[in-house]
């Protein structure tokens, strides 16, 4: 049985040393080259033709989602592991939306690590933290509602500030500018000026136009 021949790209070297450990006696798993930043590790794959690529979500140069995207394009027989730090539904979202087959937390324990490893190299897809099933299996088969969802979403909510998003949160449970000041510890001034910065950032105008605009969006 062919070796899985993995590329691991991380700009930390400790992370990296860290990967080869856990997978350096593991039967039939061979990281045959690394990469510190994303285009290296374009450059990387593009010579040693992998089974499969670790990459870091944050780097240098490209983040992971966008060396995952271009080497879909160019290289969509390879593999792709997305490392990160962060359990964060929206990097998940976008992991997915790249092309990426799996998504795992550097916390993870060694036992998960490789099985990310073999059920990826197999053509499977391996998805940590707390998402879905649902979400990933119907996302994964092209459900267009789902698949609307999660792109126009993440694109619009990427756009605002953390603040702006406890704010959009509040405003889905019905709270009033009053309301908004008092739970955020804010004048209700301050409350009515953030409000105003995620709706033009939404842009929309009124809030008959946010609540379409929100319902767009499946966010309601």
């Amino acid at each position: 049985m062919e070796p899985i021949k993995v590329i691991l790209a991380d700009d930390h070297i400790l992370v990296r040393d860290g990967i080869k450990y856990l997978i350096e006696n593991e039967k039939n798993i061979v990281v045959i080259d690394e990469a510190s930043d994303g285009k290296e590790a374009l450059d990387v794959i593009d010579r040693n033709k992998p089974d499969l690529l670790i990459v870091d979500i944050r780097m240098p140069e490209m983040t992971g989602i966008e060396v995952v995207r271009q080497l879909k394009k160019d290289h969509p027989e390879v593999k792709t592991l997305v490392l990160s730090m962060h359990h964060s539904r929206e990097y998940v979202i976008q992991s997915i939306q790249a092309g990426a087959d799996g998504y795992l937390l550097k916390g993870s324990s060694k036992e998960e690590f490789v099985k990310a490893v073999r059920t990826i190299a197999a053509g499977g897809k391996y998805f940590t933290g707390d998402i879905s099933e649902i979400l990933i299996s119907n996302f994964v088969d092209g459900d267009p509602k789902v698949r609307l969802q999660e792109e126009s979403s993440v694109e619009a909510l990427d756009m605002l500030t953390k603040r702006e998003k406890q704010i959009l949160e509040l405003i889905l449970e019905g709270k009033n500018n009053k309301e908004i000041g008092e739970h955020l510890d804010i004048s209700k001034r301050t409350a009515e000026v953030h409000r105003f910065n995620l709706m033009k950032k939404l842009k929309v105008k009124n809030q008959v136009e946010l609540t379409h605009k929100l319902r767009e969006l499946n966010l309601i």
